[in-house]
């Protein structure tokens, strides 16, 4: 698949994901920016791998591409971006090629020219066969991935499957080892690796474990989908970051009324994207737990230090490499800027201090072991049998101040002043709302 194509598909799905099917098409393609003809096109698409995948629920229950990504509460068994992933699948002949290979590998070793004799044997009349070098290629990609090893010995080199991690595990520790994978690839960040093997493992597993003897032992609250989309651009962020290499793409602000702009094939018919073509020399990816989000930061000539929001980053192209002297300098400075932030705020450090409330005869203590647990540097400067004062130096307020608000009437901001006072404004228009509820009823 088309790397432009891949991205759409990725806002595709997220807005699709987002909206459960409440916008009409027209309504749909706009806010994507592509036309009516490409969202059907692409709804096709998505829609032929969804069948593939899932055929026998689909046939069974007639069901339609939004109706698999409505929220359900309890399902991540398929994650969106490894649904992607399949979409984003090698031509039918490589498919078939890489498949013909695998199956003979895993019965004995071979060489390449003996690979060659077997596709010769097995391929259909309609499918092009493959030279040596072809088969060369492949065999190098896989041992790359880690799929196959080379067998112990001169030549010619012979293959085989690299699955003795699977084969040599009893039954039992075969088990265990899917149920800790799948805590894993729930729980962690970046987690589309873990879902990728959690999902091998359970084709390896089914085979001696069918259902209804095997059963998920755990099920998951799923907040965040939207964040495994945006894991897509993570490994190729962090080989850029590795090889100190500055990048290109299109970037669509978080208010921006569109998502995805189709790169222009036709010069007649051009027209300005609704993005914004950036080039920078990315620093460092960070993840937002409490809005499930990843941000890149980034060293942009003119302007210093930048942001972006990974949901808004399509058509990565990779640029020019920077020094390793000019790297190191970014990386310092970058370092000095976030040194006090909560998350990602540069703005002017300041000391924010604030009384938590002891939880009436709750033991131990909630309040503190949470506060203990998420409040990074910042420490805890006095306590007596009711309360305890906390303090932490913070660049701005605006990304402690949700964190603030989540503990309620357990929490009393002291300093600054302003911080106080906008806390009191908030709880008063909260108090608001209750207040005109409460005269309705």
């Amino acid at each position: 698949m088309a790397k432009e194509s891949f991205d759409k598909e990725i806002q595709f799905l997220r807005m699709l994901l987002l909206t459960s099917g409440a916008f009409s098409r027209k309504q749909f393609a706009e806010r994507l920016g592509i036309s009516v003809h490409t969202f059907d096109k692409t709804a096709r698409r998505l829609k032929d791998i969804l069948l593939s995948i899932k055929k026998e629920q689909a046939q069974q229950d007639n069901l339609e591409l939004n109706q698999f990504t409505r929220f359900n509460y309890y399902e991540t068994s398929e994650p969106l971006l490894l649904f992607l992933f399949r979409a984003k699948s090698l031509k039918e002949s490589e498919s078939y090629r890489l498949s013909v290979l695998l199956a003979a590998m895993q019965e004995q070793a071979l060489s390449a020219t003996e690979l060659l004799e077997v596709c010769n044997r097995l391929f259909p009349a309609e499918i092009v066969l493959p030279d040596e070098k072809t088969i060369r290629s492949d065999l190098k990609y896989l041992e790359e991935v880690a799929v196959i090893t080379r067998e112990p010995g001169g030549r010619p080199t012979r293959y085989r499957l690299h699955n003795e991690m699977v084969t040599q595990l009893t039954e039992e520790e075969l088990l265990d080892l899917y149920d800790f994978v799948d805590v894993m690839a729930n729980t962690q960040v970046p987690s589309v690796q873990g879902y990728m093997l959690r999902d091998n493992l359970k084709k390896v597993v089914k085979q001696t474990h069918p259902a209804p003897v095997f059963t998920e032992r755990f099920l998951y609250k799923y907040h965040f989908h939207s964040r495994i989309l945006d894991e897509a651009h993570l490994y190729t962020l962090f080989q850029a970051i590795h090889q100190k290499r500055k990048i290109s793409f299109d970037y669509f602000t978080p208010r921006s009324g569109t998502k995805y702009a189709a790169q222009n094939t036709n010069p007649l018919f051009e027209k300005k994207s609704a993005g914004r073509k950036e080039l920078v020399l990315p620093l460092k990816v960070i993840y937002d737990h409490q809005y499930g989000r990843w941000y890149l930061l980034a060293h942009k000539h003119g302007k210093g230090m930048v942001k972006y929001r990974l949901e808004g980053i399509t058509q990565i192209t990779e640029e020019d490499v920077v020094s390793v002297d000019v790297f190191m300098q970014q990386q310092q400075q970058l370092a000095e800027s976030i040194r006090y932030s909560w998350l990602i705020d540069t703005g002017r450090p300041l000391k924010v201090k604030v009384r938590f409330f002891n939880p009436d005869g709750y033991q131990p203590n909630f309040v503190k072991e949470r506060v203990s647990l998420q409040g990074q540097w910042g420490v805890i400067t006095e306590e007596s049998d009711d309360s305890f004062i906390y303090e932490i130096m913070v660049n701005g307020i605006t990304e402690i101040k949700p964190w603030l608000r989540s503990f309620g009437s357990s929490c009393e901001v002291l300093e600054p002043a302003f911080l106080r006072r906008d806390m009191i404004k908030e709880w008063k228009e909260i108090l608001s709302y209750y207040e005109s509820v409460r005269e309705n009823l």
